[in-house]
């Protein structure tokens, strides 16, 4: 158990926010405000028997009430409100900077333009004094035409994205399905991330690394199980975006106490820290840097190589990546 001191430091250092889902950001009250707002009509009754309904035991078991809550997002508006609730939860944990995750598929499948969703959070982040990217992803559960689709529709707002990312269901949906189109991307100038090793092997890694050429790995905790692709995460100095609480959430492990973050830093890997999907797995990047270091030997020494890890590995220009590090240094060597 870390000392309120120690706590206290995790809390106040300056972080970059490189793994956050937008949709997942939003809370039981708000989806309920914006059910209201839509007349969209909701499978819960109250707050309390949404947030009862939290209870994950598989991945796909957090996505079906994800895309549930989801549904409450129709206009620009809806998506600048729920963007704009998150930032200021980031930034009052400390957070300088965020590349922030959003699924369009998830909306234009119910009709919502793609105007609306990008328009919605690209406004908020534009009203926020944070620092804030947008990060397309493509859910991997669908067909890879079914990106590309997405891809084009996205076209008209190429200046408003930083990148383009895989999430969804990890099984049975390996990156190399998405090769062309992350090419695409990639011919594009977008930066390529991808969610793998969470509840992939570490195989899926290597394919997100090999097939889609990924700058950073989504999660990636299931590396240490391969020394090979372990060694070249930190020869290659692949950052990992990891997610404490989610892990635990969703069994990757089973306490916080057998995670292996400590593992991922002792072995040279570039592992930083993230909230994922705060509004359903506990909290947001404080939460998830305080449960963390309440439960594994991490000291001073880690919570500055964290913070660090997440400016160093965020898709910024040097100049300013280095002026954040700075910030993090004067940061401890003022304590």
């Amino acid at each position: 158990m870390m000392n309120d001191q120690l706590r206290a430091i995790v809390q106040r250092m300056p972080k970059a926010e490189l793994h956050i889902h937008i949709e997942g950001s939003l809370e039981p009250e708000l989806i309920f405000e914006l059910a209201a707002r839509n007349k969209v009509a909701l499978a819960f009754a109250s707050v309390a028997q949404l947030r009862r309904a939290y209870a994950f035991d598989s991945l796909q078991s957090f996505l079906d009430i994800y895309y549930a809550g989801a549904s409450v997002l129709l206009s620009e508006q809806d998506f600048y409100d729920m963007t704009a609730a998150y930032l200021a939860r980031a930034q009052a944990d400390n957070v300088r900077h965020a590349e922030i995750f959003f699924d369009p598929q998830t909306h234009t499948a119910r009709g919502v333009p793609m105007e609306n969703v990008i328009g919605g959070i690209h406004r908020a982040c534009q009203d926020s004094s944070l620092s804030a990217h947008l990060i397309l992803c493509f859910l991997r559960h669908l067909p890879e035409e079914a990106a590309f689709a997405t891809l084009a529709q996205a076209l008209p707002y190429r200046d408003k994205l930083i990148g383009v990312g895989l999430d969804s269901s990890e099984l049975g949906h390996p990156p190399a399905k998405f090769a062309r189109v992350f090419a695409a991307c990639r011919d594009l100038g977008l930066h390529v991330v991808a969610h793998a090793g969470e509840e992939g092997p570490p195989d899926y890694i290597r394919s997100a690394l090999d097939d889609l050429d990924a700058e950073r790995i989504d999660h990636g905790v299931r590396c240490l199980e391969d020394g090979p692709l372990t060694q070249r995460l930190v020869e290659e100095q692949i950052a990992l975006t990891v997610c404490p609480l989610s892990n635990i959430k969703l069994r990757v492990f089973d306490t916080m106490a057998e995670h292996n973050l400590l593992q991922l830093l002792d072995a040279g890997v570039r592992a930083t820290v993230n909230s994922d999907d705060p509004a359903y797995f506990g909290g947001y990047i404080n939460a998830n840097f305080c449960a963390v270091f309440d439960a594994l030997p991490l000291g001073l020494s880690h919570a500055q190589r964290l913070a660090k890890n997440g400016f160093l590995a965020a898709f910024l220009p040097q100049r300013e990546k280095q002026a954040y590090v700075d910030e993090v240094d004067a940061f401890f060597a003022a304590l």
